[in-house]
């Protein structure tokens, strides 16, 4: 089921230096005042990886960091089998990491476990991808041609979540960003990059967004969320029951393990067997439906019937995915349900994946704050639900 707990892993080796303890510091125009600092550490692995494979080095930085916030999280994978800062996965529909290996030489476990071998297959993976794409030695060199190779890299259940996540690594090259990990920062300056489409110009972004008021207790089967300003992605059949067998009771409020993409991506994989409700993103607390609430989404085990599972983007051993717009959003969100089904308001009623009965998880995990959480359930003081677009 969904995320593996968090455990103690392996340091990364090739660095010298456990890189899981990155945090960042800002998303912002990186400055520049005189000469750049020599590169250090994970930031070298960036610049060495972009210059053997001729991948933009800030563009393989916002990969990463959209992919993990350039965490490694000692090696352990997150809910679709993905490994290390730059998520080199391997599952049904994303076999990065096996073609990190072939393209490399590199055996899997090097490039889970070290974080300067992921960075180098990941580069290796992208340039594949580019070959692919017909990239020219001159369109190597635009980031904005990049577009296509970027969506690829997803390895999404659907051109649509492809161009969720890839427009996401846009957005933060356009907004710059500075993270500090173990070896040092790394950054990336703020561009006005436009990303070439391509074909992707012709597909839709994921998820139509609703704008109407919410619907009832009995709603119609329709494709549209049920939660106003949500995005309507729906989730595998095989990964949720229709209908319910008990009436709704209980919020469980879990931790992706994962992004916000690549969650979205993972519930619609029939190999999955797992979904939630709701998925709620980190950076601005969009929120995508992908289970409608009457149907029982495959989240808390034996508590499945009567519950109803929010996902947040993140990992639990990492506060930095917490953000006070995801905070909100998802407080709101609460709110809502609880008033629809008629559920306290109260911690007996909206609990964390780890509280549930006859689970092995730990998300929420212990940086989740719940007084802040309950107290913007109870007041009311969320500011209103995203509204995408």
């Amino acid at each position: 089921m969904k995320p593996l707990s968090p455990r103690r892993g392996r340091a990364a080796t090739l660095l010298g230096a456990a890189l899981s303890g990155a945090l960042l510091l800002a998303v912002a125009p990186a400055a520049a005042s005189g000469a750049p600092a020599p590169a250090t550490g994970l930031d070298a692995a960036f610049a060495a990886a972009a210059k053997t494979y001729q991948v933009p080095r800030d563009l393989l930085v916002a990969v990463g960091y959209g992919e993990t916030r350039l965490i490694d999280h000692d090696g352990l994978p997150s809910q679709d089998n993905g490994y290390g800062v730059m998520h080199l996965a391997d599952n049904s529909r994303n076999r990065s990491l096996p073609l990190a290996a072939q393209l490399t030489g590199l055996d899997a476990a090097a490039l889970k476990n070290d974080a300067a071998a992921n960075v180098r297959g990941a580069a290796a993976v992208l340039r594949s991808y580019a070959d692919r794409q017909g990239l020219t030695r001159a369109d190597r060199g635009r980031i904005a041609a990049w577009y296509p190779v970027v969506a690829a890299y997803a390895g999404a259940s659907s051109d649509a979540t492809a161009r969720l996540s890839a427009d996401h690594v846009y957005e933060v090259l356009q907004h710059g960003l500075v993270a500090r990990t173990d070896t040092g920062v790394v950054s990336v300056a703020a561009s006005r990059v436009r990303p070439e489409l391509g074909r992707f110009a012709k597909v839709q972004t994921a998820g139509e967004v609703s704008t109407a008021a919410p619907q009832g207790v009995v709603a119609a089967a329709v494709p549209v969320p049920q939660y106003p300003g949500a995005r309507w992605i729906a989730a595998a059949g095989g990964n949720y029951g229709a209908g319910r067998s008990a009436a709704i009771t209980t919020i469980v409020i879990h931790v992706t393990q994962g992004s916000y993409a690549g969650t979205i991506s993972w519930f619609q994989n029939p190999s999955a067997g797992v979904s939630a409700h709701y998925v709620v993103k980190s950076s601005n607390g969009e929120v995508t439906q992908m289970v409608r609430d009457e149907d029982t989404a495959y989240h808390a085990r034996s508590a499945n019937p009567y519950a109803l599972g929010i996902e947040h983007e993140g990992f639990v051993d990492n506060p930095a995915w917490f953000t006070d717009a995801m905070y909100r959003s998802s407080a709101n969100l609460s709110r809502h349900l609880a008033n629809k089904w008629g559920i306290p308001k109260t911690r007996s009623f909206i609990k964390g994946h780890n509280e549930m009965p006859g689970n092995d998880h730990t998300d929420p995990g212990p940086h989740w704050n719940w007084n802040y959480y309950m107290s913007l359930v109870n007041s009311g003081g969320g500011g209103g639900q995203y509204l995408a677009g």
